[in-house]
This record gives C-alpha cells, sequence and structure tokens, in this order.
C-alpha cells in the first residue's frame, strides 16, 4: 500500500474529514488531498504530523511496517522501558515472555 492509500484508511479508520486531518496535523486540506491521490508525496515534517494526528508511527505511515499495533502508545512505553534500571526491566521482559509463551501455546493447542 502506498502512503497516500494508507493515510486514507488511517483518516477514514478515525472517523476525520480531509479538513478534521488537516486541523490536527496542520498540514493543509489541499495537500492531504494530494497525498491521498498519490499526486504529491509528503515530506518528513508533514509524514510527521499526520502519523501523530493519526496516532501511529511514521514507519507505519510510510508502509515500512504493518505492524499497526505499534501505534505511538505501544513506541513510547518501549521508550520508557528503556529508562528502566536493569533488573526491573528484567522482570517485566520475563512477565511479557511469559505472556507471549501461553499465548502462543494456546494457540497451537486450539489448532489441535
Amino acid at each position: 500500500m502506498n502512503i497516500g492509500s494508507i493515510i486514507t484508511t488511517l483518516r477514514d479508520k478515525n472517523g476525520f474529514s480531509q479538513s478534521d486531518l488537516a486541523d490536527k496535523s496542520e498540514v493543509s486540506r489541499v495537500m492531504i488531498g494530494k497525498y491521498e491521490r498519490g499526486e504529491a508525496i509528503p515530506s518528513v515534517d508533514a509524514a510527521k504530523k499526520i502519523a501523530d494526528a493519526l496516532g501511529v508511527s511514521l514507519d507505519y505511515l510510510v508502509g515500512e511496517t504493518n505492524q499497526v499495533s505499534f501505534d505511538k502508545r505501544t513506541v513510547e512505553r518501549i521508550k520508557d522501558l528503556e529508562q528502566l534500571e536493569e533488573s526491573k526491566k528484567q522482570t517485566l521482559y520475563d512477565l511479557i515472555d511469559t505472556y507471549i509463551r501461553d499465548c502462543k501455546t494456546r494457540k497451537t493447542f486450539a489448532n489441535l
């Protein structure tokens, strides 16, 4: 998917009109329309503003990842996690690993 399609999809998912997105991102409505139609490609600055307004990472907006779950809240949590002391960080990693392992195990047994 190209950036214009991604912007359109996310804008619709959020229930924003082009004008709403323009107001939230401080990028003109005319330019939002051009990006969505593939007539222009946003600058890094404009793309960052649009990504912030849509609550996704810049990587997701430009199609570098398909992990929409890495929304801004998740990315901020990961950044905060990196600031913790090692023992607390390891405790959280162990907890996360346990939940992931349990989820994978449930999926495996559900498919048998």
